[in-house]
């Protein structure tokens, strides 16, 4: 069978697929465990035009009647699917009629919810709400970013319920690490390192936490609006780290499929996949996070400098134009980083992630960078292939503990059309597609992860 061929079998089978995944473990066969994300377009943001007006300022927000009914219609959809895992992003905090709507019919429902509001009182936030016949919760931590678009993360840390298990010793670790997170809207091209940078707070607190609780190797997801292609930077930053996107997975599509899936109409009336499930196993060797993030941001270094229609030669001689020598001086680095608007406002490159850079650029350490380097780490990067094992216990080498890993079973895009990459014109749930991923979980031995 074709690929193509077995992804339109996927998707006609998906909405069978979920539902009855929960029915699995009542005939005692392989349990699954499902996720949804779903950004639901918080009443504040969403546009209407009442009576034909064309006034651009009437908010949903503004009408109890619309905003009601349209959240009602949701929480009907994500109780007849009854997901393990919801995340849902644009959640109106600031009106505490809905919250407690959410709430209630979510606990009723047999779900332990978590919010976390946006800063400066911005009014949306997000919900994670897990199963508790699913999920033991063993901590809830909330990641600030503090930066220009007061967005936000939730990391919740949670272990799998012993009917969920494939596990059946005390020795096997069944923890999961679930993020949820709202990326910032790349309203112009200066926000893309913002965007960049809110990604890499993400897994620098997700490592930290890791290392302070002194966690066995554990299986990650990362669920939300990513506001961001396949094409972009984010989505190559997060595939050199050995996250994979679930929905890809499912249907065997490959990172030059952008095109085949859209999950998001936006206000500018394009339509683009940026809702993501993303997964990262613990068998999954991946690079530094640092040697990650450097490579990521010469990469949007280099995108940038051909975008002003700069060849090889142009780029190094514009690097290097405070210099007689034939290298490239920190400051006139630090010039080229402040011409491209990398650096010199609030949201740009900080002087010390500046100097990492400078530090990963310059690999000799002489304080200059030739030619070569020029090349190995801006123009035609090679990095090194380095791992990073420091999240792992010393004390794990060489046992034969277990953890889980999960495969990815199926994944669906609701409404069904944007599968086919195309927005139909009466879905009015939200601005966003609902994804739903089928993970079953599998058993993977230490030993794997140890190199």
């Amino acid at each position: 069978m074709t690929r193509e061929r077995r992804s339109r079998r996927i998707s006609r089978i998906g909405s069978y697929a979920i539902s009855s995944s929960m029915s699995m473990r009542d005939h005692r066969q392989q349990p699954c465990i499902t996720c949804t994300t779903f950004n639901i377009l918080a009443p504040i943001y969403k546009r209407l035009n009442i009576n034909n007006d064309k006034d651009q300022n009437s908010r949903e927000s503004d009408y109890r009647a619309y905003w009601l009914v349209r959240n009602q219609r949701i929480l009907d959809s994500l109780l007849r699917e009854r997901s393990s895992i919801i995340c849902l992003q644009e959640f109106w905090l600031g009106n505490e009629e809905l919250v407690n709507m959410y709430e209630k019919r979510l606990g009723d429902a047999g779900y332990l919810n978590f919010k976390l509001a946006r800063t400066n009182n911005r009014g949306d936030g997000l919900l994670i709400a897990v199963r508790k016949d699913y999920f033991r919760v063993i901590n809830h931590r909330e990641l600030l970013f503090n930066d220009c678009g007061d967005r936000v993360a939730q990391l919740l840390h949670v272990e799998l319920a012993a009917p969920c298990s494939p596990c059946r010793n005390n020795d096997t670790r069944q923890e999961i690490l679930i993020v949820n997170t709202h990326l910032l809207f790349p309203h112009d091209s200066s926000l893309s390192l913002v965007r960049l940078n809110q990604v890499y707070k993400i897994l620098q607190y997700v490592e930290s936490y890791q290392k302070e609780n002194k966690l066995s190797p554990t299986p990650i997801m990362l669920c939300g609006d990513w506001n961001g292609s396949k094409r972009g930077h984010v989505y190559k930053f997060l595939r050199s780290q050995g996250f994979v996107s679930s929905y890809d997975t499912a249907h065997q599509y490959t990172d030059a499929d952008a095109h085949k899936w859209v999950s998001h109409l936006n206000h500018r009336g394009n339509i683009c996949g940026v809702d993501f499930i993303w997964l990262l196993n613990p068998n999954r060797y991946r690079k530094l996070l640092k040697t990650s993030w450097s490579e990521a941001v010469f990469g949007m270094f280099k995108y940038l400098l051909r975008r002003a229609s700069l060849t090889e030669e142009d780029a190094f001689a514009f690097l290097k134009a405070d210099s007689d020598s034939d290298c490239i001086t920190y400051s006139g680095f630090c010039e080229a980083l402040q011409q491209l608007n990398l650096t010199g406002h609030c949201y740009g490159l900080s002087d010390e992630e500046t100097k990492d850079l400078w530090v990963q650029a310059d690999i000799d350490g002489n304080g200059v960078l030739d030619y070569k380097e020029f090349q190995q780490r801006i123009w035609n990067p090679t990095w090194s292939e380095e791992k990073d094992d420091e999240i792992q216990d010393d004390n794990l080498k060489g046992r034969e503990e277990q953890t889980i890993g999960f495969s990815v079973e199926n994944a669906v895009l609701f409404p069904p059309e944007v599968e086919k990459g195309m927005w139909p014109e009466n879905y009015s749930l939200s601005d966003h597609a609902r994804l739903t991923v089928v993970f079953s979980p599998i058993r993977m031995p230490c030993s794997q992860l140890i190199s």
